[in-house]
């Protein structure tokens, strides 16, 4: 089914619960759900993974920082949430090993009474993880150190030590969930937006609903209705009660894309330490180099850009631990992503804000999932569904997520890059970069580079038009933005071959969604004030 099938079943009939929102948390809530036999529709108004969801480090971890802040501060809910990250670490890499894999990190150390705390602390980490532990971290040498990341200033290196966390490919893993979902029976649609919420003897029961791509607007009747609209949860809120006290703060989290000469190919840095007493991450990603992240008080907008002092902020820092330059006509493309801290409007102390997630359900059922991080999506929809049982007197069923696996991992092999070369006469690049994308999905887009649609999207990328046809024949793709930003990810690596590929982009999806020249001028206009 493509994206209007699903428009059409969205019209016509009702559901036990509708998810507003089609980030990690409610793509996650409408896998776990359907999967425990609840008919269940999701509407997102913009795209799937388009806000905070694709904006992430990278990384699938526990948080070493938030594990350090619960010991000295003796914070259970952020313990807790370090030991929940660490099982999901493992249950991400093994539902989805096409899009996550273990990542070694080195800490370099230029001080030697630094060496117990951070073997200590990394040591605490490996230990919470307990089985679910990827590799023992372990202290090297300043040698190995630089054999392990050579990019390090030499001068008074006293060693570092080595340990391991997830990496993944953020709104790849989002659309896949979401694909997951309506394979599993979820009806869903992105680019439709809840323009309000009714209610049926105070309970609510259903909302109002446009497609922002045509206009077209009309009613949907759920039993429950879940907000998961992350940084933008209190507007919901406030549609189901305008008194409603707000939950959610936001902080800018902005990083910084560099080319691959920065960073080793399959080993990342962790620079312990920066001026405001946060850690900053120096990771290999899809053939460059990403930096990140910073922590400050922001507004909370559909687009957030990364600013000039931010961007000097993360550049600052990389000078500092290097030895050779950087500057900053280095950075090929930079974004900045809203992290949620939240507060229960319910509970007796509300002034705590908390990276771990809050259950809020309104006087009239509205449940507002909101606050964790990405690595706890699947736990934070769990326990929504859990909650949606409960408001909606459904049977309880046990999840069955942990060890579903999503669209592309069923018949992943490691060693697939070689057979789509063999089979397709792909480019090595192209042929490993579709094997990691789609995982064993890859085979029908170079189907589609067989048929013709082969030209690469921009120079030195791997990225081909066949993709473009194919997201939005089976990945709900409708923009430009779509294709760009999260289908493939080439708005999130280089700002300049994005830009001139937006005409590219745009004439395929008109011959393919049979677009008049007044929409692919229109998209190419959006896209383009987007992308600047």
């Amino acid at each position: 089914m493509n994206r209007e099938d699903h428009i059409k079943k969205l019209k016509t009939e009702s559901f036990d619960v509708l998810i507003i929102g089609g980030g990690a948390t409610g793509s996650g809530t409408a896998l776990d759900a359907a999967t425990r036999g609840l008919k269940v529709a999701l509407v997102e108004r913009d795209d799937f993974s388009a806000g905070t969801s694709s904006r992430s480090t990278k990384l699938i971890h526990g948080g070493v920082r938030y594990l350090e802040q619960a010991v000295k501060k003796f914070d259970r809910s952020q313990f807790n949430l370090v030991r929940d990250a660490l099982k999901e670490r493992a249950v991400l890499i093994n539902i989805a090993p096409h899009l996550a894999k273990p990542i070694p990190l080195v800490t370099p150390l230029y001080n030697w009474l630094e060496v117990p705390y951070y073997m200590t602390g990394l040591k605490l980490y490996d230990g919470l993880a307990g089985k679910a532990n990827l590799r023992a971290s372990r202290f090297v040498d300043a040698k190995e150190a630089l054999e392990r990341f050579p990019m390090l200033k030499p001068e008074g290196l006293r060693g570092g030590v080595i340990y391991y966390d997830g990496q993944f490919d953020d709104a790849r893993m989002n659309v896949s969930i979401a694909l997951t979902a309506a394979q599993q029976g979820a009806t869903l649609a992105n680019h439709v937006q809840v323009t309000a919420l009714y209610k049926k003897e105070g309970e609510v029961a259903g909302a109002s609903l446009e497609d922002t791509l045509t206009g077209e607007t009309w009613d949907i009747s759920a039993k429950v209705i879940v907000n998961a609209t992350g940084p933008f949860s209190d507007a919901i809120r406030h549609l189901d009660d305008p008194e409603a006290k707000p939950m959610l703060s936001a902080s800018s989290g902005a990083h910084i894309i560099l080319d691959n000469r920065f960073s080793p190919p399959e080993t990342g840095l962790l620079i312990p330490e920066t001026e405001d007493g946060r850690v900053l991450f120096l990771l290999p990603w899809l053939g460059h180099t990403l930096v990140g992240t910073t922590d400050n008080p922001a507004n909370i907008e559909e687009n957030p850009r990364a600013t000039e002092d931010e961007i000097a902020y993360i550049l600052r820092h990389v000078h500092k631990y290097f030895s050779i330059p950087v500057a900053r006509e280095d950075v090929k493309a930079a974004w900045s992503g809203l992290r949620p801290l939240v507060s229960d409007p319910d509970a007796a102390d509300t002034a705590k804000l908390s990276r771990d997630h809050v259950i809020n359900t309104s006087a009239s059922g509205l449940i507002t999932i909101a606050g964790g991080k990405w690595t706890t999506y699947r736990k934070m929809a769990l326990d929504t569904v859990d909650e949606i049982e409960r408001v909606g007197k459904f049977a309880h069923n046990t999840s069955l997520t942990e060890h579903l696996k999503l669209i592309g991992a069923r018949q992943f092999i490691p060693q697939g890059a070689g057979k789509l070369q063999e089979e397709f006469g792909l480019e090595p690049d192209t042929a490993s970069y579709l094997h990691r994308a789609y995982g064993d999905q890859a085979v029908k887009v170079a189907e589609l580079i067989k048929q013709g649609y082969a030209e690469r999207l921009a120079t030195n990328h791997a990225y081909v038009s066949a993709e473009v046809i194919y997201a939005a024949r089976h990945e709900f793709a409708r923009t430009s933005i779509d294709i760009l930003a999260r289908r493939t990810r080439l708005a999130f690596l280089d700002a300049e071959a994005t830009l001139k590929a937006v005409p590219v982009v745009a004439s395929l999806l008109a011959q393919e969604l049979g677009w008049s020249p007044e929409e692919k001028t229109k998209d190419i206009a959006r896209a383009e004030t987007y992308f600047n």
